[in-house]
């Protein structure tokens, strides 16, 4: 591995500096690494272990790694030193963000980053509020991550689905480390959300009043018995006196919400037709077919 020089300070001070071939961890020889493809974390070379530990770069390593060709830069922790020498494996969604090719060269140089106390997403698509609880599913996904720059897109795998989040704001710096820090997350209007649509409620139609039929009285009839002298009515005692008219029951056509009314059989002053107008049964005058004999 190069490591860059400097004309004056100790070798402490010396950050590490090294250009390598980049290639997604699915290029990756024997079985494929999806732990380093859902992180945020790369795998380099044993002769980069060497180099950092000469130059006693502090734990947590962190790197920053740029693409000269697209002038895009982005910052990662380190998984293993198992690559090949002269090549790094990243995941693929940080391949993507650099604006790479397989096999393209990129500079990694170590550095310190400020612990986050704040970071903003905004997912790219509309079935991430779908998830239950999305903070507890992000909380436990960024375990694997050891940083974050605003203006990446990182991906995270949930239920056998994927999920792309762009990272909107971090505080207090445009890069921040996340590992052993209290980070507060809030999320943005996902990309192509529409709010659901209120339904309008539909105007009140114009009722018919209540009708009142005047003429009919419940149980206003007489009594009479077969074989029976017709009893005299009461002298001044009216027929309709004793039955007034009331209101017909029905449904309530002047409802108000929040108002209950019970209606009740209420007389109606100055009701009925008059004495010539009562029912009376069996009024008739009798007839018989054989009439009698002329003396």
């Amino acid at each position: 591995a190069v490591v860059s020089t400097q004309s004056t300070g100790s070798m402490a001070d010396m950050p590490f500096e090294h250009d390598y071939k980049c290639y997604p961890v699915s290029f990756m020889s024997g079985e494929g690494r999806q732990d380093v493809d859902t992180g945020g974390k790369i795998i380099m070379p044993p002769s980069a272990l060497d180099a950092v530990t000469r130059l006693n770069i502090p734990y947590p390593l962190l790197f920053s790694l740029r693409n000269p060709v697209a002038d895009r830069t982005t910052h990662c922790g380190v998984l293993e030193f198992v690559a090949e020498e002269g090549r790094i494996y990243i995941p693929y969604w940080m391949f993507r963000n650099l604006c790479l090719q397989e096999g393209q060269r990129v500079t990694v140089k170590s550095g310190n980053l400020p612990k986050g106390d704040f970071v903003k997403f905004q997912p790219q698509s509309p079935e991430f509020i779908d998830i239950h609880n999305p903070k507890a599913v992000l909380e436990r996904v960024l375990r694997k991550f050891a940083c974050l720059t605003r203006g990446d897109t990182i991906s995270l795998n949930y239920n056998n689905h994927e999920y792309e989040l762009c990272v909107l704001e971090c505080k207090p710096a445009d890069a921040i480390s996340i590992i052993e820090c209290d980070l507060n997350v809030d999320f943005a209007t996902p990309i192509g959300y529409e709010p659901p649509k209120r339904e309008e409620v539909p105007m009140e139609e114009e009722v018919a009043p209540l009708v009142v039929d005047s003429a009919f009285t419940a149980f206003a009839g007489q009594g009479n018995v077969l074989g029976r002298r017709k009893k005299k009515a009461m002298a001044g005692a009216s027929s309709d006196a004793a039955a007034p008219n009331v209101i017909v029951r029905g449904p309530d056509l002047d409802f108000k919400i929040g108002k209950i009314v019970f209606t009740r059989a209420i007389p109606v002053a100055g009701g009925g037709d008059g004495p010539g107008s009562q029912f009376e049964a069996f009024a008739g005058s009798g007839n018989t077919i054989k009439q009698k004999r002329k003396k």
